[in-house]
């Protein structure tokens, strides 16, 4: 293959430096030729005349446009050969990305292109070119996955629809490590964290996975995977700030004890800006945030030890919306609070063979959560999962593996929420088997998998899953799936009790009463779990080395969704005199969803790169309509998640120094809330004056001074404006 210039890149890379230089000045030469009036002169000068000035520059703008290929191409060759960026995902064809191997499918390692699940990855390079400063934010990049922010620490994050602050459909691992919270059923964002340079790659599963991960599985699983020791070795630095992300730093060191045990120790911390209120004032959440952490690997024979920690404090604040949640409810409107917490993990794999092999994982974390007059709980986690993979005859790969997880908890009383009992240790023991079984070697394969889950709160729960994917050649996969998943109840839905709403009338009804009402949110240990049954569709196709486009459709079918029922009021004497509505939770609920996800990778020059995706999701549901403001996470579902979402991404190497990223995104409104539509696009520009240091500038939200995405739901939060923002940093690597 030739480049542009005409220059073969097996000819390039034998050519010296010096002969470099000089065929590059010979083509400059030629170039230049085409202009009346510009000499090309030894030693690379250029002289114009005067006459010549405006002639020349409109030129030489118009062959810009055409030749900018070969512009680019040309001046790749001044960059440094030794350049980091040699090393990254750009480098590689779409061939070679189709054929990054992920593991949360199936718990081993697979194909993107062998995988019969609509999967999509979000690499270190991905990651690193968005500008992207959390893990939410850069969970935007994936198809089928609604991010919405809430405010400087808090996110909406779901798969497929459901979404709210406490999203409960959605499995979030890291390292395979779950940080799903059983107590409020869902993920606390600003909790998970780590050094964003250290993540290899984020897993993206849409659709069910509870076969593999059980119980609350039910709309995807996303997996953070950070890299091996042995892949972060020497020291790295970062820091910067600006508007918004008023500051950060980070700091890595890895080594090894021998070649055979390699470690890293990393610190990060950071300061963020509060946000506004949709009125202007302070929403009193600026977030302050310190980690650090350490990852030792050791390999001997056939065995793999892995030993991981890490240890955060945050600060962090809140602000009540007062028109949402007045007086008798709770006195205060702002309050500032922390959290702070750490987990360790210990892994061991020994692998016989391609397809033998055992795992062993257990972790222990620890989170104490504290917000003044809001919520106050401590938390501790111990689970154990071994997994044994082997071949099974001819034709059958067998994965089976069994786990127990352990869960205290204890709540403190405040204004907005109460637990009774105040402490609780719930126990989840399973049990799973997958078999991948080849009907037609490289072409056809049928998958079935089962997970039993044993809960305290409604026992077994059975989770069985069929997966077929067929490869008539090696540009073209075919895959459909039907599984069946359970969200089990947390124990916020079984024993707690959450001030919700202040009320002026009884829901369903227009009759204004003379005492206020508090609703309340009580949980029912009759509360049983959401189940669905979902069906998919996928498509894959290779187009060339270039340009690939990868399709999923689905329907899911929802019953005994979470739906609250108003009981009898009750009449407070407090100050002042009010009625307390409870609201039971109960399985009323049911619906359906349906939708399509697509991709597209497109490669028009080798340091150009686009990626776009399209989401489109259809939601219905039934439930007692009364409540639907109140639980909007299932009653008003269709109206809480966009319709449309669109993203557009454009990763340029200007040069083997210079790169400039572009990302464009495009979501529908939130109806429920009022929110229109929003398009916003993110900018990085970053140049690499030496082989190990690198200066970026990166612009947020930038096609507007502020913009809504979503309003907290349950607890009532002060709705915000997402601001826009730009910040400088610079990374050492050495």
């Amino acid at each position: 293959m030739r480049e542009p210039n005409g220059i073969s890149r097996e000819q390039l890379e034998i050519m010296s430096p010096l002969t470099k230089l000089r065929r590059l000045d010979s083509l400059r030469c030629n170039f230049l030729a085409q202009f009346p009036g510009l000499v090309c002169r030894a030693k690379r000068s250029i002289k114009i005349p005067p006459t010549s000035r405006l002639l020349l520059t409109s030129q030489i703008a118009a062959m810009l446009i055409v030749c900018v290929s070969n512009i680019t191409s040309a001046a790749g060759i001044y960059g440094n050969a030794e350049s980091a960026s040699k090393n990254t995902l750009i480098d590689l064809s779409l061939e070679e990305l189709m054929n990054i191997e992920v593991t949360t499918v199936s718990r081993r390692s697979q194909k993107v292109s062998e995988v019969a699940a609509a999967v999509f990855v979000i690499t270190q390079d991905d990651i690193r070119r968005s500008g992207a400063t959390s893990i939410p934010e850069s969970l935007r990049m994936a198809p089928g996955v609604e991010v919405a922010r809430i405010g400087t620490d808090k996110w909406s994050v779901s798969v497929r629809g459901f979404n709210g602050r406490f999203a409960n459909k959605l499995q979030v691992l890291l390292d395979g490590r779950s940080v799903y919270n059983p107590l409020f059923a869902g993920v606390q964002w600003e909790q998970l964290d780590t050094l964003m340079e250290d993540i290899d790659r984020i897993e993206v599963i849409r659709g069910p996975s509870a076969a593999v991960w059980g119980a609350n599985a039910v709309n995807g699983v996303i997996n953070i995977i950070t890299k091996e020791a042995s892949e972060t070795q020497g020291l790295f630095l970062t820091a910067g700030g600006g508007s918004f992300e008023q500051g950060f730093f980070g700091a890595r060191y890895g080594g090894k004890i021998n070649e055979s045990t390699p470690y890293r120790f990393y610190a990060k911390g950071f300061t963020r800006d509060h946000m506004k209120s949709i009125s202007g004032g302070s929403a009193n959440d600026a977030w302050h945030n310190a980690r650090g952490g350490f990852r030792l690997d050791h390999t001997r024979e056939i065995d793999q030890f892995t030993l991981q920690g890490d240890l955060f404090y945050s600060s962090f604040g809140d602000r009540l919306d007062k028109s949402q949640l007045s007086a008798p409810i709770i006195q205060a409107e702002t309050s500032r609070g922390h959290t702070e917490g750490g987990n360790i993990r210990l892994r061991w794999d020994r692998t016989y063979s391609e397809r033998s092999s055992i795992m062993l994982q257990t972790y222990y974390d620890r989170i104490d959560y504290r917000l003044l007059t809001g919520l106050n709980y401590s938390t501790e986690s111990f689970d154990i999962d071994l997994q044994h993979r082997l071949p099974l005859l001819d034709h059958h790969d067998l994965t089976w593996g069994v786990n127990y997880r352990l869960y205290h908890n204890k709540v403190f009383d405040s204004e907005l929420i109460s637990f009774r009992p105040r402490q609780q240790t719930n126990h989840l023991a399973s049990m799973y088997v997958r078999d991948e079984i080849t009907l037609i070697p490289e072409h056809l394969r049928f998958t079935l998998g089962m997970r039993l889950d044993h809960n305290d709160f409604t026992g077994l729960e059975i989770q069985p899953n069929a997966r077929l994917l067929w490869t008539p050649n090696a540009h073209n996969s075919v895959w459909a799936s039907v599984s069946r998943a359970v969200r089990t109840p947390s124990r916020s839905e079984n024993d707690g009790r959450l001030n919700v709403r202040t009320l002026s009338t009884i829901p369903g009804t227009s009759t204004s009463l003379p005492l206020p009402i508090l609703a309340q949110a009580v949980g029912s240990s009759n509360f049983i779990s959401e189940k669905l049954i979902a069906y998919e569709l996928g498509y894959r196709h290779q187009f060339s080395p270039q340009a690939s486009v990868d399709i999923a459709v689905f329907y899911n079918d929802y019953s005994q969704l979470r739906d609250p029922s108003a009981g009898s009021p009750i009449f407070q004497s407090g100050f002042p005199p009010h009625l307390v509505l409870p609201l039971v939770l109960t399985n009323k609920g049911s619906g359906h969803t349906y939708g399509v996800e697509a991709s597209a990778d497109w490669r028009p020059y080798d340091r150009w790169r686009l990626q776009g995706n399209y989401s489109y999701l259809d939601i219905h549901t039934h439930s007692d309509f009364a409540f639907n403001q109140i639980d909007s996470t299932t009653g008003s579902a269709d109206k809480v998640s966009p319709q449309h979402q669109v993203s557009l991404r454009s990763n340029y190497d200007l040069s083997e120094r210079i790169q400039f990223n572009l990302w464009l995104r495009y979501v529908s409104s939130v109806d429920l809330y009022n929110i229109p539509g929003y398009v916003t696009m993110d900018t990085r520009l970053a140049f690499k004056p030496t082989k190990n240091v690198e200066l970026f500038l990166v612009g947020q939200n930038l096609l507007s001074q502020n913009h809504r995405e979503i309003v907290s739901d349950f607890i009532s939060s002060l709705s915000t404006n997402i601001p826009r923002g730009i910040y400088v940093g610079a990374a050492w690597r050495f």
